[in-house]
């Protein structure tokens, strides 16, 4: 089903603990300085925040058991202040935390087979997947087994250790990429061959923040065999030619920009021709041993449609709703994957309690395989769930709190926590996404408007990844005060695309009626059934930018009133 530490992580895991908890000692008693502490805390995930240290977690690829859900709600509760936060890299986040407590933090951990290694710092950071994977409908295979693979090849890899920038990478195997590759430092699409192998095709230098890109093409199709003896050539180009002068100059995206992809693609294949064939290779049974812990859940046979599915959704129109947006196809016909959404009204995007955690975690036991995946839109997805128990599960979920059918809808939004955690940001992302989700607050309104990515980021390093939605919103400082600029038109599938900005920034308690005036204008315009990023694809910005600010340059619609009063 999922994989589990062997002898070997254990021992690297606990090791690592070990030195921690010196570093902390040698920290707090003054042996170490900040300056010094730093480059050490960061290898362990540990991040100095605007008001007390931060620790992420690491979850490889998204996956966990549900005692290890549960085990994380116990640090919820024991060590924060009773939440941990899912970001956008499919770890968690606890953002109020004493130094003194992080190693025992650490030390539990390990005691259900997690750690906070290369979470942080200029390293290859948790490798991200497909949340379907292994339960997907239109996958070629399972690219778990390649995140892990992927993942035992660069933790702790003595030479990609001090990267010149921190190094993302997504694997996705479905026709849909539900792992954004396209945004990513390297994004691996496994892909089928002319002959029937199959293999990877490659994308490079993909990224968000002051100069997002889209990746590019840099091989169609790698072979399995070879895929770490590549990506070993990939980072060994990138270690020696990457800009280490300037951090904002740093990343993969701009040293392809300056080589241009040819002559990148070309250093690469120069690189790959000394380690091809040599020991960097995966050998074949290192693969069948890591593939066997990814064996397919036993899953008895059900009926594709069941009865008790149908009579629920006629006569509760509240899980039809849910189901619609929130019953993810299975590649079974009698069973299905449910979205959890952590998204609501009063709730930062991608809280959960640690209530809310063990309520997931009791969810997955009862009534999936034990096993539960964060995706990066920071929402639960719970595999392998059998279609006739759907309106039970949607019951128990309800009755949690988590019962809200937001999935991929304008309510589903991805925030980074700002201005109200971070020392980095320029405005607040978490009261604005939540004014946002009440002006929308009507569910069935949200239905009505269709499937609408809307995210947010605080400043321009673009976690919330504003540049990847239908509508981002960014936070900036206009003269020591909160404004927000829109976008437009992003996209993080397999057509992935950058938003445009519409125009002029807009003080905070205008950004909800612009928000409504740029929905409204798609709902009035479109043609049937058409979404939003088909509307934008057709009209450009300029229709809803006409609407938002009217004949004027520099006065927007909104200011005036607009169609509706401020929320």
């Amino acid at each position: 089903m999922m994989y589990r530490y062997d002898e070997f992580d254990r021992a690297v895991v606990e090791t690592r603990a070990a030195q921690f908890r010196d570093q902390v000692r040698r920290r707090l008693d003054g042996e170490l300085s900040e300056d010094e502490f730093k480059p050490l805390r960061l290898q362990n995930g540990l991040y100095l925040q605007l008001h007390a240290y931060m620790l992420r977690i690491a979850i490889p690829y998204g996956v966990l058991s549900s005692d290890q859900l549960r085990g994380l709600a116990g640090i919820a509760r024991d060590f924060d202040r009773g939440f941990g936060h899912f970001t956008t890299r499919q770890n968690i986040q606890f953002n109020w935390i004493k130094l003194v407590q992080a190693p025992d933090i650490i030390d539990r951990l390990a005691t259900f087979g997690m750690h906070a290694i290369q979470t942080s710092g200029n390293c290859i950071r948790n490798v991200t997947c497909d949340p379907l994977a292994g339960a997907a409908h239109d996958e070629i295979e399972d690219p778990r087994i390649w995140a892990e693979i992927i993942r035992q090849w660069s933790t702790l890899h003595p030479e990609f250790a001090f990267l010149p920038r921190k190094f993302k990478i997504a694997v996705s195997a479905g026709v849909e990429d539900r792992a954004a590759t396209g945004f990513h430092d390297i994004g691996l699409r496994l892909v089928t061959g002319r002959g029937g192998e199959i293999g990877f095709r490659i994308l490079v230098g993909g990224g968000q923040g002051r100069t997002p890109r889209v990746a590019r093409m840099l091989a169609t199709f790698i072979p399995k065999r070879h895929i770490l003896s590549y990506l070993e050539a990939v980072m060994r180009v990138y270690n020696a030619a990457g800009r280490r002068d300037n951090i904002y100059k740093a990343r993969i995206k701009i040293l392809v920009d300056d080589m241009g992809i040819e002559r990148f693609a070309d250093a690469v294949n120069a690189e790959w021709h000394h380690v091809r064939d040599t020991a960097t290779d995966l050998p074949q049974a290192e693969h069948d041993r890591i593939a066997a812990y990814f064996t397919p859940p036993h899953l008895v046979d059900a009926s594709p449609v069941p009865s008790v599915l149908a009579t629920a959704r006629r006569h509760d129109a509240a899980f039809a709703r849910w189901m619609q947006q929130n019953g993810l196809p299975h590649y079974h016909p009698g069973y299905a994957n449910a979205v959890v959404s952590l998204k609501s009204a009063g709730r930062p995007p991608g809280d959960a309690s640690a209530a809310e955690m063990e309520a997931i975690a009791a969810l997955a036991d009862e009534h999936g395989q034990g096993e539960i995946r964060v995706t990066y839109q920071q929402s639960i997805i719970i595999p392998h769930i059998r279609r006739d128990a759907l309106p039970a599960f949607y019951r128990a979920a309800s009755a949690a709190g988590l019962g809200g059918g937001e999935h991929r809808l304008v309510g589903d939004i991805i925030a980074c926590p700002g201005l109200d955690y971070c020392n980095l940001a320029n405005a607040r992302s978490l009261p604005l996404a939540d004014r946002i989700f009440r002006r929308f607050g009507d569910p069935e309104r949200r239905a009505a408007i269709g499937r609408l990515q809307l995210n947010i980021s605080g400043c321009i390093n673009a976690c919330g990844h504003h540049h990847a939605a239908d509508i981002g919103i960014l936070g900036v400082d206009k003269k020591g005060v909160e404004h927000y600029q829109i976008t437009v038109g992003g996209r993080a599938g397999e057509a992935a695309a950058i938003g445009r900005i519409i125009g002029p920034s807009f003080a905070e308690d205008e950004v909800p009626a612009v928000i409504e005036t740029i929905i409204d204008t798609y709902l009035a315009s479109r043609d049937r059934d058409e979404s939003f990023a088909a509307f934008i694809a057709r009209t450009g910005p300029d229709a809803v930018k006409e609407a938002v600010y009217g004949n004027s340059a520099t006065g927007p619609q909104a200011r005036r009133g607009g169609q509706h009063d401020l929320a």
